[in-house]
């Protein structure tokens, strides 16, 4: 895969000692059940702990029947908790598949643990190309959407309040996808984020390439 085809998180390395299927510290599951998880289990020293993460979206792949290709054992699978110190509801996993700038196109798959939500963002034009465009393909599990039209009443998901505290949701309107069903979003530039469902999700994101300059989190104090 050429560099233009690839994009490698090369800051969220993991070990090898990482198997599939292992379990995260404290987590318990019974058989066809999702794993149940506490802050602990990601977290040493309070320091988030990459390869329990990891650990854990083996697991999920594994219960889900979702084949563990080989780059998902190497530094293009990443992980992050946003810099939210909460990853037990904010943080995903994540490879990008390709993403050509060339020839305009760009796929993504997203790992959401059980409740996990993908912190609230944008993306803004910037000189290496336009604004993103995206749609959302759900593998397994189910999610809700959230984009910038009218509110939601009555949201059927609970909101992480690491998040509403800090001023990081301002998209109210909620769409449930299922396993098989698809999603986009409204319109270029619109503020959006997902929360998996009560199994986690994964989820393949077809788009316009990404820019790193062009995303931009509702949260300042997010990092990625």
């Amino acid at each position: 895969m050429s560099e233009q085809n690839s994009v490698t998180r090369r800051s969220l390395l993991k070990t090898s000692s990482v198997v599939a299927g292992s379990l995260a510290a404290g987590a318990w599951a019974t058989a066809g059940e999702p794993m149940k998880y506490t802050r602990n289990d990601f977290y040493t020293n309070d320091v988030f702990n990459k390869e329990k993460a990891f650990a854990a979206y083996y697991e999920m792949m594994d219960r889900f029947g979702y084949p563990i290709s080989p780059i998902l054992r190497t530094d293009q699978f990443w992980t992050s908790d946003f810099a939210q110190n909460d990853f037990l509801n904010v943080g995903m996993g994540g490879v990008f598949w390709v993403n050509n700038t060339e020839h305009m196109y760009f796929a993504h798959e997203i790992f959401l643990l059980p409740g996990q939500m993908i912190v609230e963002h944008c993306h803004r034009p910037v000189p290496e190309g336009p604004a993103k465009m995206e749609s959302w393909h759900v593998r397994h599990g189910m999610v809700y959407t959230f984009g910038d039209d009218e509110p939601t009443k009555d949201l059927p998901i609970e909101l992480p309040q690491s998040q509403l505290k800090a001023g990081g949701i301002t998209a109210l309107n909620c769409t449930q996808l299922k396993a098989g069903e698809m999603g986009s979003l409204n319109r270029v530039e619109a503020r959006h984020f997902m929360i998996a469902g009560p199994e986690g999700a994964i989820v393949s994101e077809y788009a316009s390439p990404h820019y790193g300059d062009a995303l931009e989190f509702t949260n300042k104090s997010v990092v990625f």
